[in-house]
């Protein structure tokens, strides 16, 4: 027995009392006649309208799930739950139908009460302005009813509220509002006909809860509350709240109702590589342990799951996984779903490209491994061939094989086998293999295919055996056709071969129309002679050809296909959208709208456009001629009347679809002051962070000029519009910045005038800021051939019916003089005709009918200068000289005038001019050129006084010139003219002996220096002489002047050798002379270059005692007091004194401590400088070194005071004879003179 709250809460909407206030604003506005009249009309249209509109009119009326009567029950009745649901149901199925029946007809007529009352209250809402003191707060006509469903099932919450104004109705989940965004997919909000739903599509436990609707206008807020619970079966491991669950075990999956959502679509992959393919879908009853049946197919042969293919189904999801593809794994696969209402599929091609080769040029891998003729030791392997397209032709195949369970692969042949096919011998019984084959060419082996099925060798078995014993090649496949089938692929199909000899399929390989590289479009031979090729690129045009295949390998290329260009195949556009009011006059209405999404292949050329009232059904066309643009003037209206619009679009392909009818527009006359709304709302360079916004101005002005505009932005889906800038926007373009790549958002523009901001335009349609793939911007150049400089756009996809529209400041260029507009392929060029600064601004592109591929440039004052310059270079060519004119002094005294440009033709031409007169090649004159070096030269061989002046080149070589002078005046001519004079007397003196090296030193390694000259042009009875201040200076060896080379040595070289030394050669030709002084300069140069070859052989500073002091020595190559030598004591550099004596000889230098003392302890250094590098030599005289020292020195001192007293008094005792003696002898001599 029902309970009277649940018949109650069950009885149907349709049953209830209308709410009274409709009927009394219904007759306020509409007298019972006219809605008969209405009634009638609506009656009087077509058969096929009437069945729409109830069809809708059902589906908007369908209430929602409730708890079925027989759920009911009390908690005593034990019969088994589905045997009180065969009673039930048996009992009251025609009741139910009646019922139905019933309920169907009476929905209808409320329905079409429902509308009429919308209708009114549309009415109402638009009158506002002459009704404000007439309004009412919202009213729930329709309230909230509760629902109980099962988890992962959909659930539709709906009501009808009234109010004037309309009431603007938010739905709300335990007090929290409902966020669409917050779970993408979960939840739907819509209002439709007035009536306002919440739809959850896949309920949880979480989602139980009470659901509120709250509709609020200016007059007040109402509500209406239901509370949804959501059960979960007992099997899940939770509490059962509905009683009796059915079995699940008793539900075969194919009981489910399934419906594909997104599905994988035509793949890529590359061998070895993983792929997974998937189908997203919705299940109901959503059953976590009955999930559907689910069979994938390739190529119509179903697959299992296994290693090379894994399958799961849940989640809402079918996938399939190939985890190491290879080509055997590319065909068309198939995903089947067995649902209730019979099978739902979905198919899509998978590609398999060849992994990158072992080695270069090497074939891709063979595929299709299988083994037929199996006995006890022998199988047949064969394979099919790959495609072969740039590689070299292949050779052969190599056959290995491997034991199952076993990684050994051995190779069956030797050398490879030519055909598909290689009989294996040698296995052993009972015992299993697995089979590959790699492929061979010139210039390599390919990676081998995947392997074969495990093949037992056993006695006598019947297996599959291999058909077919014709041999060779197929014949070349017949006519290739390609037609359009979508924006990237191509439909192709082929006859066949004429000679199949037991085909296995075709390969088929595609190149672009101007290319010479063709590339494969299947790498596994395909069976049928139709293809769809995939992955193309937009716009581009291609050819294509066939090859079949068999165990032999590929047949000839077939003819080549017609050229096609990629374009999807022509359909009719699809609906026009955006019907928008700009303007009314009271008696005409200016309507614009935007363009269909899809043009259908062809450019749309004409729109359509038909009325209605809006208290009727019947539609009248308003143009029979086509309107070619999207904004239209529709007249002879009735002021006061409410209008309805829809518009169709046409192509070549004929009429499309119509649009959805436009809100009801009032024809009024507009008088308001501010502007009315901006129009047309589109998107150019939508890239990942920024687009711009386009728009158009507003056709009704008010009652002054459009100021400015006011943009607003939003993300997709929320109602949050924010201004994007402060100030008001002077132009009908705005840059918006700051986007976030993948995000999706809406925008509207406000015109504004003097009296303030105007109507808002539509929301713009949702806008995704992210580039298309191969996005391309503008690129500004100079032509190098013309210097024309110019902006070009080379775009990523273009169709057929494509066109490049440029735009200067986002206003379209059109026909101008100062520009001029090419285009060739995918590549746009704007050239500028006379380019100046009136050409600087922001320059786009659009190109219609593609996805949106635009771009922009902004060309700025610095960079039309820079290409102007460039332009002019390019217009006036000069040729580009590495060298300008300059002149070098030859032998003989010859001067050469040359100069070296980057490149010459041979078709230069030149003239030299000297003092403005043109010179020519002549006496006197040589002028010549070369075009490998690009050298132009003119040789003087006489200078003289009278080639003073200036030297120009003028050079012609097609359009380009150059010019090049040379000013050969004042000192820098003499100083020419000198070095010709010298290069004219060594000229002469080189014609007798003469020094071809004049006199140099030398320092040996024994340190004497060696002066040297070298001679030639001589003779047996030439005569070399030595001078020193002009006396002559005999060497010990003469010098052998025959050699080429002589020197004088001068050894222990120090001041004394200073002087002027001469060297004469001579003989009956000439005489020659070479000077060397060697003093100053040369003098030190001559120490320094001893003291580098004495100090780099200086010994360590030795010890040596005297009885004067302490000596310390440095023995070297060679010294001189010249040579800059320094002595220091710890770091101080030491003088030569009566305490610190210096001197040296040939072979040393000394340093001699006289009476030392203590102070004289410490590390002394000698430094050698050849005025480069120092040579430092130390020695530390202190310690134990300075105590033995200085007890030697008084050793040797006390030793020689010793001899010197004995010496005194050998001298005493021997001078007094000695001095009596020579007194004696004075004495005589002085008496002999007297």
């Amino acid at each position: 027995m029902k309970h009277p709250e649940v018949t109650s809460r069950l009885l149907p909407w349709y049953k209830k009392k209308l709410v009274s206030p409709v009927n009394i604003d219904y007759a306020y506005h509409r007298t019972t006649k006219q809605v008969s009249q209405k009634t009638a009309v609506r009656k009087s249209v077509s058969q096929q309208q009437r069945r729409t509109e109830t069809q809708a009119s059902e589906a908007m009326a369908q209430p929602a799930y409730t708890v079925p009567a027989f759920r009911e029950r009390s908690q005593d009745d034990s019969t088994p739950e589905y045997q009180r649901v065969s009673a039930n149901v048996g009992k009251g199925l025609h009741v139910i139908q009646q019922e139905l029946h019933r309920m169907r007809m009476a929905t209808k007529a409320q329905v079409e009460n429902i509308a009429i009352q919308r209708e009114v209250k549309e009415r109402m809402s638009r009158k506002s302005e002459l009704l404000d003191d007439i309004g009412k707060m919202p009213d729930f006509l329709v309230a909230l009813r509760p629902h109980t469903v099962w988890e992962k099932t959909p659930v539709k919450l709906f009501c009808t509220v009234q109010g004037n104004p309309r009431p603007i109705v938010k739905w709300y989940k335990g007090g929290v509002p409902v966020d669409p965004l917050s779970a993408p997919g979960k939840y739907k909000i819509e209002n439709k006909y007035g009536v306002h739903s919440l739809i959850i599509s896949r309920c949880v436990v979480s989602d139980t809860a009470e659901y509120s609707a709250v509709a609020t206008n200016q007059h007040g807020t109402t509500s209406s509350k239901a509370t949804v619970t959501v059960k979960r079966a007992s099997a899940s491991g939770e509490p059962c709240h509905l009683g009796l669950v059915p079995h699940l075990k008793d539900i075969h999956p194919s009981k489910l109702e399934v419906s594909l959502l997104d599905c994988f679509s035509v793949s890529f992959g590359v061998e070895g590589t993983s792929i997974s393919l998937a189908c997203s879908m919705v299940v109901v009853p959503d059953l976590p342990n009955v999930p559907p049946l689910v069979h994938w197919y390739r190529d119509d042969k179903q697959l299992t799951a296994g290693k090379l293919a894994e399958m799961s189904v849940g989640g809402g999801v079918a996938r399939l996984t190939l985890p190491s593809l290879a080509k055997d794994d590319e065909g068309l696969y198939t995903v089947r779903i067995y649902a209730k209402d019979g099978t739902v599929d979905h198919s899509a091609y998978l590609f398999v490209s060849d992994a990158a080769p072992s080695s270069a040029g090497a074939p891709g891998a063979p595929m299709s491994v299988k083994a037929y003729d199996v006995n006890a030791d022998f199988v047949l392997v064969a394979w099919k061939p790959p495609n072969t397209v740039n590689e070299a032709a292949i050779t052969g195949y190599f056959v290995d094989r491997c034991e199952s369970g076993s990684d050994s692969w051995v190779q069956c042949n030797d050398s490879p086998v030519k055909v598909c096919k290689y009989p294996v011998q040698g296995l052993k019984l009972g015992h299993s293999y697995h089979f590959r084959v790699r492929a061979v060419n010139s210039a390599g082996i390919s990676r081998p295919s995947r392997k074969s099925d495990k093949v037992t060798a056993i006695d006598a078995a019947e297996n599959e055996r291999l058909q077919g014993t014709d041999e060779g090649v197929p014949s070349a496949p017949g006519q290739v056709t390609a037609t359009r089938n979508s924006k990237s692929s191509v439909f192709v199909q082929w006859d066949s071969p004429k000679s199949l000899k037991h085909l296995m399929g075709y390969y088929i390989d595609a190149r672009v129309v101007g290319s010479k590289e063709w590339f494969p479009c299947n790498h596994k031979p395909f069976k049928h002679n139709r293809f769809v090729v995939h992955g193309l690129v937009p716009g581009e045009t291609y050819v294509f050809r066939v090859q079949a295949v068999n165990v032999f390998g590929l047949s000839e290329e077939s003819q080549e296909s017609g050229p096609i260009t990629v374009e999807p195949a022509l359909s009719t556009p699809s609906a026009p959208f955006g019907i928008t009011m700009l303007s009314c006059d009271g008696a005409s209405m200016t309507l614009a709208w935007n363009s269909p999404k899809h043009c259908g292949g062809s450019k749309v050329n004409a729109y359509y456009l038909d009325k209605r009232n809006a208290d009727t059904l019947a539609w009248k066309e308003v143009n029979l001629q086509a309107v070619t643009e999207r904004l239209c003037k529709v007249e002879n209206l009735t002021e006061g009347t409410f209008y309805e619009f829809k518009i169709t679009a046409a192509n070549l392909a004929g009429v499309g679809v119509p649009s959805a009818p436009s809100a009801p527009l009032k024809c009024e006359a507009w008088t308001m002051d501010t502007p009315g709304p901006a129009y047309d709302l589109g998107f150019s360079e939508v890239r990942g962070h920024s687009l711009v916004l386009l728009w158009k101005a507003p056709v009704y002005t008010g009652a002054s000029a459009v100021s400015g505009y006011i943009v607003e932005m939003a993300k997709k889906g929320s109602k949050d519009f924010k201004a994007l800038s402060e100030e008001v926007v002077s132009h009908r373009y705005f840059q918006v910045s700051g986007l976030t790549e993948g995000e999706s958002y809406v925008f509207k523009v406000r015109a504004v005038n003097e009296s303030g901001i105007g109507k808002a335009s539509l929301v713009s349609e949702p806008v995704c800021a992210k580039a298309l793939p191969g996005t391309q911007e503008i690129e500004a150049g100079v032509d190098g051939e013309t210097g024309d400089i110019y902006l070009s756009l080379e775009a990523c996809e273009i169709s057929e019916t494509s066109k490049f529209v440029w735009s200067k400041n986002y206003s379209p260029v059109g026909e101008c003089p100062r520009v001029s507009m090419s285009c060739k392929g995918r590549t746009s060029r704007l050239t500028f005709t006379n380019p100046d600064k009136d050409d600087l601004g922001r320059y786009s592109v659009v190109v219609t009918d593609t996805d949106g591929v635009s771009g922009s440039h902004t060309l700025t004052e610095d960079a039309m200068n820079t290409m102007l310059e460039l332009s002019y270079a390019i217009r006036h060519p000069v040729i580009p000289l590495k060298h300008g004119l300059n002149y070098e002094i030859l032998e003989k005294g010859h001067v050469r005038f040359w100069l070296q440009a980057t490149k010459l033709s041979s078709a230069v031409s030149y003239r030299f001019i000297v003092n403005d007169k043109e010179v020519t090649s002549g006496e006197g004159h040589k002028i010549s050129h070369d075009v490998a070096t690009g050298v132009i030269q003119m040789t003087v061989e006489n200078f003289t006084r009278a080639n003073e002046g200036t030297y120009t080149v003028q050079i012609h070589d097609g359009k380009a010139k150059a010019q090049t002078s040379l000013v050969l005046v004042g000192d820098v001519f003499k100083a020419a003219l000198k070095e010709a004079e010298f290069q004219r007397k060594e000229h002469i003196r080189k014609q007798g002996p003469h020094f071809s090296e004049y006199l140099y030193f030398t320092v040996s390694e024994d340190c004497t220096v060696l002066l040297a000259c070298k001679v030639a042009n001589v003779k047996k009875e030439t005569s070399f002489h030595w001078y020193k201040e002009d006396d002559e200076i005999v060497p010990e060896t003469p010098a052998n002047v025959a050699s080429g080379a002589c020197a004088l040595p001068v050894p222990n070289f120090s001041r004394k050798d200073q002087g002027v030394y001469k060297a004469v050669l001579g003989d009956d030709r000439s005489k020659d002379t070479s000077v060397i002084d060697i003093s100053g300069q040369v003098f030190d140069d001559i120490i320094n270059a001893i003291a580098k070859v004495a100090g780099a052989s200086a010994s360590d500073l030795v010890m040596q005692c005297t009885p004067e002091g302490i000596r310390l020595q440095c023995y070297m190559k060679y010294y001189t007091e010249e040579m800059k030598t320094v002595w220091k004591h710890k770091d101080s550099k030491i003088a030569s004194s009566e305490k610190m004596r210096i001197g040296g000889t040939a072979e040393m230098a000394w340093m001699q401590i006289c009476d030392p003392s203590d102070k004289e302890k410490g590390q002394y250094t000698i430094e050698i400088c050849d005025g480069v590098h120092t040579h430092a030599r130390s020695f530390d005289l202190s310690g134990q070194a300075y105590t033995d020292a200085y007890e030697e020195y008084l050793r040797l001192k006390a030793a020689a005071f010793a001899e010197k007293s004995e010496y005194l008094c050998l001298l005493h005792h021997i001078l007094p004879h000695t001095l009596t003696t020579t007194h004696t002898c004075c004495k005589k001599s002085k008496e002999k003179t007297g």
